[in-house]
């Protein structure tokens, strides 16, 4: 006795893709508006207060750096050890970091530029959205320098 199977007709068991897409995008809106009001209400989107923490006068941002060490703690080690796997879907990744001459050389320059102007990617993007367009010109300069890495790093390295 044989027996047949039916033709399939295309339907699948998963929604499609732009239907599994919009809680992830909606996700990474709630979080982006999160941390954006973070980094406002404390204050990290004004350049003359990241630099009194960054000259030890004003020690308030300590309090924003131990919040991000925390959710960092917490997103990257307990996360994958609670969870069997992201509450969106996917896999836990692991990130490996490389300590090498570019990653110094980066760093310094990435941590001069914030010494001298007080801004960083996040709290200037947040700052635009508090109405700071003269962080514009920092955001535009960080741009002007991912693309001169962009042009000029290896591929694969």
């Amino acid at each position: 006795m044989t027996s047949t199977v039916p033709p399939t007709t295309g339907a699948t068991t998963s929604p499609p893709a732009p239907a599994r897409a919009i809680p992830k995008l909606a996700a990474a809106l709630a979080g982006g508006a999160l941390f954006g009001f973070g980094l406002a209400l404390s204050t990290m989107i004004r350049p003359d207060v990241v630099l009194s923490f960054l000259r030890f006068k004003d020690m308030g941002l300590l309090f924003v750096l131990g919040a991000g060490a925390g959710v960092t703690l917490i997103g990257y080690r307990l996360a994958p050890r609670l969870m069997s796997r992201p509450l969106l879907g996917g896999t836990f990744g692991v990130h490996e970091a490389h300590m090498d001459r570019s990653t110094v050389i980066g760093a310094a320059i990435f941590g001069i530029g914030w010494g001298l102007c007080g801004v960083c990617p996040g709290p200037s993007i947040a700052g635009l959205g508090a109405g700071s367009f003269e962080l514009g010109f920092a955001i535009a300069g960080m741009a002007v320098g991912a693309l001169v890495h962009g042009v000029t790093t290896r591929p694969g390295g």
